[in-house]
């Protein structure tokens, strides 16, 4: 194919050579052709020429609507880069605050109870003290209301430690006949002031488990069953299903909804009460516990109810072989009535918070005891080194100066010359107060602790 100059040239040959032999007109003829192509030819390049103008004045446009958009999408990136760094900083600085108020609760829950326990053992000197019908039904009532205070923070503080990670299980073989009589013995009166029943089925059947944290889910059922319960009772058993427990929790309650299952176990949810129930006087924390602590154990919580019927919750755990519990959280005796024999015993009590050491003061000096108080390890030696000799001993584990109440149980029974009988006192929820603690041969009794279990327990170390 020729290109446009050759395609010029070979006209021009043309024309040059025919020039001579054609006549004018056909001349003019082939001039007038040759004339309409080149002017097509200019017009068909200055067409594509003008399309080429136009196509280049469409690409800088679209360039420029490239680069606005471009950079409308970097100025739209750092703006959600800046928010998600301020969403990244205040959720920070909101698990930080969660966290700190967290460990706070988790780690003050011992300075907490401090003052509860203080004013529940005063209120129970007061009670003894009244002659006045009227008098003693209003100290009851204080006495309900700080028992109801006890069992609200204690909740809270049972969160916040299962949330604060803090609660370590300390898997042994725990004996059910045992948590089972100390329940019996800390829900009886409630039962009864209700008139309805309240069951434990005897067993020997032990489950590997934390006693501590499994007493705390049995106490939440157990306690969950007869506040909605009107009429009927409640039942307690276990029954063996080859390698497993299934701890069964059985009342005759008010019952829960099918759809509302799942919701029983978030915090503050209160199921519906009818009459004779006491559903309005819970947090709706309890079985919110329950589901922590039970995950916590891997132990699974299983549920079946029927509205105005009743439910039925079981705890599954897998058995161990009966085995005397590790813990004296639940040591119980027989016959708590039969613990009142106090009178003229010397007891040493080892307590550094002054509200508690008075209220306790008053309450042993009601029993009929001659009591001997010390803070410290200073005064315990000053005091038993004027020759007065204890007949058991009352310790807090915490003391001031990091000294420990072991520590005077230890220096007391040096002086003594003898393995003085002692019980340790303590709202410490850790494990360590308890091996220490049981190394030393000694009972161990959280706080807030009923009057009448460690006027039970004081007996029970003195007639040993």
């Amino acid at each position: 194919m020729l290109n446009d100059a050759e395609d010029d040239r070979l006209i021009a040959a043309d024309i040059m050579g025919r020039t001579v032999r054609a006549p004018p007109q056909e001349i003019v003829q082939r001039l007038t052709r040759i004339n309409a192509a080149l002017v097509e030819r200019l017009e068909n390049r200055i067409d594509q020429q003008a399309s080429a103008y136009s196509l280049f004045q469409t690409a800088i446009g679209l360039e420029a609507q490239v680069r606005e958009r471009t950079a409308e999408l970097k100025r739209a990136l750092l703006e959600l880069e800046r928010s998600n760094v301020a969403l990244s900083s205040a959720k920070e600085a909101a698990e930080k605050a969660n966290s700190s108020k967290t460990r706070f609760l988790a780690a003050a829950g011992h300075d907490l109870l401090q003052p509860l326990y203080a004013a529940q053992l005063s209120m129970s000197t007061l009670l003894d003290m009244q002659a006045d019908p009227g008098a003693a039904k209003l100290c009851r009532q204080v006495d309900r209301a700080l028992v109801t205070i006890e069992a609200y923070l204690r909740s809270i503080l049972d969160i916040s430690k299962l949330d604060a990670g803090v609660v370590t299980p300390e898997f042994q073989s725990v004996a059910l006949s045992d948590m089972f009589q100390s329940l019996d013995s800390d829900f009886r009166p409630m039962v009864e002031r209700k008139k309805i029943k309240l069951r434990f089925r005897p067993t020997d059947m032990a489950v590997v488990s934390d006693p501590i944290l499994l007493r705390r889910v049995l106490q939440n059922l157990v306690s969950n069953a007869t506040r909605y319960t009107g009429e009927g009772g409640v039942f307690v058993g276990a029954r063996r299903r080859g390698a497993q427990a299934r701890i069964e929790v059985t009342d005759t309650g008010v019952g829960v909804a099918p759809q509302d299952i799942e919701r029983i176990f978030e915090e503050f949810h209160r199921a519906h009460h009818g009459a004779g129930a006491q559903g309005g006087e819970g947090l709706g924390l309890g079985l919110s516990i329950v589901r922590r602590m039970s995950q916590a154990l891997d132990h699974r919580v299983e549920v079946r109810s029927n509205p105005g019927r009743g439910s039925r919750f079981t705890v599954v755990a897998q058995l161990a072989e009966p085995d005397i519990p590790r813990s004296a959280d639940f040591v119980f005796v027989e016959n708590w009535a039969r613990a009142n024999d106090l009178s003229g015993r010397r007891i040493l009590l080892v307590e550094n918070d002054p509200d508690v050491m008075e209220a306790t003061r008053w309450l042993l000096a009601q029993w009929g005891a001659h009591v001997i108080t010390a803070p410290d390890l200073d005064t315990v030696r000053a005091r038993l080194g004027e020759g007065a000799s204890p007949d058991v001993i009352v310790a807090d584990y915490h003391l001031d100066r990091d000294e420990s109440g072991l520590q005077a149980i230890i220096l007391a029974r040096s002086i003594a010359q003898r393995d003085v009988p002692a019980v340790v006192v303590t709202a410490d929820q850790g494990s360590e107060a308890i091996d220490l603690s049981r190394a030393a041969g000694c009972e161990f009794m959280r706080k807030p602790v009923k009057p009448a279990q460690l006027r039970a327990v004081l007996t029970h170390l003195l007639q040993a």
